[in-house]
């Protein structure tokens, strides 16, 4: 154990060179906490005598001990970037060794960020640190959850693709860190970002995945991604679907209870009937707004005409702008003309209005998947199928190898018994 500040530096120096010295200088250091505690004051200029980049595992724990407590404004802008240029440089080989520690400083550099209110601030240096912490792009850390979060406060929805749309296969506790409220959140913060870029098909997968993840007791994060799971499953598809079979039973028996506000407009919006869905919204309005679900709850009403007019195309050809906006309870033709508008823009119905006399042609869809653009798209999608596939295989095989899983199949095999022998 090192008993000075100049001691810990000096053996930063001299072991953070091959693979086994750093080894050895992690029990150094982690023996050493108490010490770099007491000279907490004196670490700002100790880290001065040392390269981020060269000397990144002591580099680590003395700014964490250096940034520990209650820094004032002045000191937490210091620190945002002397955290920022360590992310961005330090070795990745090096921080693994001590990744708890690696996941505080990055923890503490996005509460301060939000505390100055800068989240983008550390957008940059926090995807730095998740790559660095990944042992490949499959891992999922703790340090995703962190940087959604961040992109929802700073609304830089399209930065939280970056690893949204990375295919995440292992959980990993003692090479990430990991704990199951770190997996909870990345799930929620993730539908909340897809939900921000519109994309309600994938927000509807991330928010499943909080829903249906194991549990032995219903939780915070689940109720809150379930209920917009709700909402987004009116949204995009019209209706809410049954729980999957996987779910956990503490999830099913208890969830519906602690979201009856969001089943009550549920089983309204069922009806198709405008102002029914607008008055249970109205009357359920706290709840929404306390739930900060309230931006979507119009949606819902919004999306409640579209699906109206949907069901128009199905059963005429043409139509007025006056008819469509009586069947439908909007004011007038105007309003009609906009949501018609507005929908083949979006590609959700394909028509043609003649200003002339406000009629409405609906036709099918003139797509006929033969271009090159399709061609590409559905040959893209088989080799994602392919890779997957083989990924599930090759899971498939590590689990049947894995002597936990093996010794707990036979413990629950039942035992086979042997018939009597018979005599006569």
């Amino acid at each position: 154990m090192m008993d000075s500040l100049d001691a810990v530096v000096a053996q930063v120096q001299a072991l953070s060179g091959s693979a086994d010295d750093c080894v050895h200088l992690a029990g150094l250091l982690k023996q050493s906490e108490q010490v770099l505690q007491v000279h907490a004051p004196r670490v700002g200029y100790a880290l001065q005598a040392l390269d981020p980049a060269k000397h990144s595992l002591g580099y680590l724990y003395l700014l964490e001990a250096h940034s520990a407590g209650t820094l004032s404004r002045e000191l937490a802008g210091s620190f945002l970037v002397a955290a920022t240029n360590f992310l961005t440089v330090c070795s990745a080989d090096q921080i693994r060794l001590a990744i708890d520690k690696f996941n505080i400083l990055c923890r503490r550099l996005k509460d301060h960020a939000m505390q100055m209110m800068e989240p983008s601030s550390a957008l940059l240096p926090l995807y730095a640190a998740i790559r660095k912490s990944q042992p490949s792009s499959e891992y999922l850390t703790p340090l995703h959850a962190d940087y959604l979060l961040l992109c929802l406060l700073s609304k830089c929805y399209k930065a939280g693709l970056k690893i949204l749309e990375d295919d995440i296969f292992e959980i990993d506790q003692k090479r990430t860190g990991l704990i199951p409220r770190d997996f909870l959140l990345h799930c929620y913060y993730g539908g909340m970002v897809y939900i921000g870029l519109k994309r309600f098909g994938k927000a509807l997968e991330f928010f499943q995945h909080a829903i249906t993840a194991p549990a032995t007791v219903l939780n915070a994060i689940t109720i809150a991604a379930y209920k917009k799971f709700v909402l987004v499953c009116l949204i995009h598809n019209g209706q809410v679907p049954p729980f999957p079979k996987y779910t956990p039973s503490v999830v099913q028996r208890n969830l519906k209870s602690c979201a009856q506000d969001y089943f009550d407009l549920a089983n309204l919006y069922n009806s198709r009937n405008i102002t029914d869905v607008k008055r249970c919204v109205h009357a359920h309005e706290d709840v929404f707004k306390n739930d900060t679900n309230m931006g979507l709850a119009n949606q819902v009403i919004a999306s409640l005409y579209k699906r109206n007019i949907q069901r128009l195309t199905q059963t005429y050809l043409t139509l007025s702008l006056q008819d469509i906006a009586e069947t439908v309870q909007l004011e007038g033709p105007k309003e009609a003309e906009l949501h018609i508008l507005q929908m083949i823009q979006d590609g959700e119905i394909f028509a043609t209005i003649n200003q002339r006399d406000g009629m409405v042609s609906f036709q099918e869809d003139p797509e006929q998947y033969n271009t090159r653009k399709m061609a590409n798209k559905l040959d893209s999608e088989i080799q994602n199928i392919i890779r997957l596939a083989k990924k599930l295989t090759s899971v498939d095989e590590q689990v049947l190898c894995d002597q936990n899983y093996l010794s707990k199949i036979g413990k629950d095999r039942p035992r086979s018994v042997r018939p009597l022998p018979s005599f006569g």
